[in-house]
């Protein structure tokens, strides 16, 4: 039995090193399903009735925070979801997602932070997507890795960022990091959460593409990129499209939700 026994390798759930691209990498949508529009339009995505569909070759990689604050979270939800179904996208795993996806399992979350008008969005588009949606929305979330390596490990999309020890792990320690970034449970003046600046420190190989922290414009800095440009702050919707490491970004169309401060250039 040994010796007619055969070995099959099974990747964890972020290896995807066989994808080499190209890539469209998008920051943080935070629910403007009108700017993703346009920015997917931009970087030359056609709409269909089953999706959008990409560039010859090129495929679409989502950094997380698909909901809160914007003014249609259940409109981008469906969007992403349909995309990731039909093979045009990949999605990673962001802290705003990993919260829905708890409330939405019956567990008890603060609705702050934009969550209360997701979930009531949730429930209005039930009336049109049908009264399965928000168990759909519920499996999708849950499948998202935490962190995706791609091109043989030459780029790695994480919400939040990852330091290079936790490339392709997918311990506990390498999916909070990857949510919520390099944060202790302190919390400053304005009461967010005290992150530690992990990219600046970024000596790995592997080009980092994340988003979570917003900037005013895009933060290239060594190794790494920052595309959460504060959308539904009135900033904008920022892509890096990859390998060609162009920037693409289109202006948000009002002031969604205030931030807590302005916010910091890169």
């Amino acid at each position: 039995e040994l010796q007619g026994a055969a070995l099959r390798r099974v990747p964890l759930p972020p290896d995807h090193r066989q994808r080499r691209g190209p890539f469209d990498f998008v920051g943080d949508v935070h629910g403007c399903l009108d700017e993703l529009r346009a920015l997917l339009r931009r970087l030359g995505y056609a709409e269909h009735p089953a999706g959008w569909q990409p560039p010859p070759g090129r495929t679409a990689v989502f950094l997380g925070d698909l909901t809160d604050r914007g003014p249609d979270s259940a409109g981008t939800l469906r969007l992403v979801m349909t995309m990731v179904g039909a093979g045009q996208a990949l999605c990673v795993r962001g802290n705003h997602d990993e919260k829905l996806a708890r409330a939405l399992a019956g567990r008890k979350v603060s609705p702050a932070h934009g969550l209360g008008g997701t979930l009531a969005q949730l429930e209005a588009a039930e009336v049109a997507a049908g009264p399965t949606f928000r168990a759909e929305v519920r499996h999708f979330l849950e499948g998202l890795p935490g962190h995706l390596v791609l091109d043989g490990g030459r780029v790695v999309a994480a919400h939040a960022g990852l330091p290079e020890r936790y490339h392709g792990r997918d311990s506990s320690r390498a999916r909070r990091f990857a949510l919520y970034g390099d944060v202790d449970g302190q919390t400053d003046d304005c009461g967010l959460p005290l992150r530690g600046d992990w990219a600046a420190g970024y000596a790995g190989a592997a080009l980092v593409v994340y988003g979570h922290t917003p900037h005013a414009a895009p933060r290239p800095l060594g190794r790494t990129v920052n595309l959460d440009t504060g959308c539904a702050f009135g900033g904008s919707l920022s892509a890096l499209r990859y390998p060609e490491l162009e920037v693409l970004s289109v202006p948000a169309q009002a002031v969604y939700a205030q931030p807590a401060r302005p916010l910091p250039q890169p």
